[in-house]
């Protein structure tokens, strides 16, 4: 069993490219799933799709051939062809997986380092697996452990104490330009984790803050916990050229601000496009409008990771420490059954010889119990070392191959698994 992640992010790929990428809503990331989890190659899968990443983690028995697989996928899903995706992709495989996977859900690798909305995301995306039954065991085992992990680095590190998002770095842009913000008028676009934070943020500031978003309900309750105003989304050709400040953040797989919607104002506007797909379809020069979208706010991110630079290493420590932990955990869960095994068989095998020297009377009947203890304990004795040997010594990327030798060598001729039975001779590993 090996871990596989393809992932695609503000690192590697252009707004653009993420676009074309996005799986815009659960039908999608589903159906993505149900294709990936028919391969022969793969058993688990789950895909994560934000504004700044696309990624889709999988659990397989061939990392090539579980890559073409994905590569496949996502060629068709995006139109892309397979030479532009393979070349801006990031590829991990097994430690190297696990240790990017603690790293998303450490939020060490956003674009807003130590941003707190990615580890809603990642659970969300696995929810979402797991409970369609696109992954079980193997990836749930991994996610329980990165979120241990991220859980660690928030109370060991001070990279969280001042939570950030991609919605507060995009007001830090606004209050660049304009200074005090109070006073202003904002329109909010979206329901959704990224639209809630920005309203917070907004009112936080004095600014007057109106929500919409289609499901009017939906924008209601945001409007009440966030004390602002609601507004039909009816209203949205009115709404766009009555407020100085913009920020989308909706699930559309069209653009809904589109150029001809757009009326000149006697004020000048910012405006924040947060959503992957875009939302704004527009020339922002012929309308005074400042005009951001995800990847315009590199900037301020640099001077966010340049701040936390030292709590980013101190953090980094943390999840080589769970990734190790997380391998040896996992290396004693495969191993551990094999071990058992082969003391049973030693165990059925020492009482088939012992009750043949009885039953041929080379040993007198009443030496039956000492005679039993001692063959036991000559077989235990022999392979206490070889149970240590592949308890603490077994390299993690190569327990396949191990458990693989060692089940050939046990169950071949009868194919019979021993390892439900009890046997007071097994010792337990550590």
């Amino acid at each position: 069993m090996h871990y596989l992640i393809v992932s695609f992010s503000h690192k590697n790929s252009t707004l653009a490219i993420r676009e074309k990428l996005a799986f815009v809503d659960e039908a999608s990331q589903l159906n993505a799933m149900k294709q990936l989890n028919a391969s022969p190659y793969i058993s688990e899968s789950m895909v994560l799709s934000t504004c700044n990443r696309v990624e889709v983690f999988c659990s397989c028995n061939d990392t090539d051939a579980a890559k073409e697989e994905l590569f496949f996928l996502l060629t068709k899903h995006s139109g892309l062809s397979h030479t532009e995706l393979y070349s801006r992709a990031d590829i991990f495989d097994d430690e190297g997986g696990i240790h990017h996977l603690f790293s998303v859900a450490s939020s060490l690798d956003s674009m807003v380092v130590g941003e707190t909305q990615i580890s809603g995301q990642l659970k969300d995306a696995f929810k979402l697996s797991q409970e369609n039954g696109y992954s079980a065991q193997k990836i749930a085992r991994a996610m329980n452990y990165a979120f241990k992990c991220a859980a660690e680095v928030r109370n060991a590190t001070n990279i969280s104490s001042k939570p950030v998002s991609v919605a507060s770095v995009a007001i830090a842009k606004v209050k660049e330009s304009l200074g005090d913000v109070a006073g202003k008028k904002a329109l909010v676009i979206g329901s959704g984790e990224m639209s809630v934070i920005t309203c917070k943020h907004l009112s936080a500031q004095g600014v007057d803050v109106t929500i919409m978003n289609r499901t009017f309900e939906k924008a209601e309750a945001i409007a009440k916990e966030c004390n602002a105003r609601v507004r039909s989304y009816e209203e949205l050709l009115y709404a766009i050229n009555e407020n100085e400040l913009l920020f989308t953040a909706t699930g559309s797989l069209t653009p809904i601000i589109t150029e001809e919607m757009i009326k000149p104002t006697t004020f000048d506007r910012y405006w924040f496009d947060m959503a992957v797909p875009r939302d704004i379809e527009c020339d922002p020069s012929l309308w005074s409008i400042n005009l951001f979208y995800v990847d315009d706010l590199k900037e301020i991110v640099s001077e966010n990771i340049a701040l936390r630079e030292d709590e980013a290493k101190l953090s980094y420590v943390i999840i080589r420490r769970h990734v190790a932990l997380f391998f040896e955990w996992l290396k004693t869960l495969s191993v551990e059954p094999l071990i058992k095994n082969m003391y049973l068989k030693a165990y059925e095998a020492a009482l088939q010889e012992s009750n043949r020297v009885i039953g041929n009377g080379y040993i007198p009947k009443e030496y039956e119990t000492e005679l039993h203890k001692a063959t036991l304990q000559t077989l235990k004795r022999f392979l206490h070392p070889f149970a240590e040997r592949m308890r603490d010594g077994s390299d993690p990327m190569r327990i396949d191959t191990l458990i693989e030798a060692m089940s050939f060598l046990m169950n071949e001729e009868d194919g019979e698994d021993l390892s439900q039975k009890s046997c007071n001779y097994y010792p337990k590993g550590k």
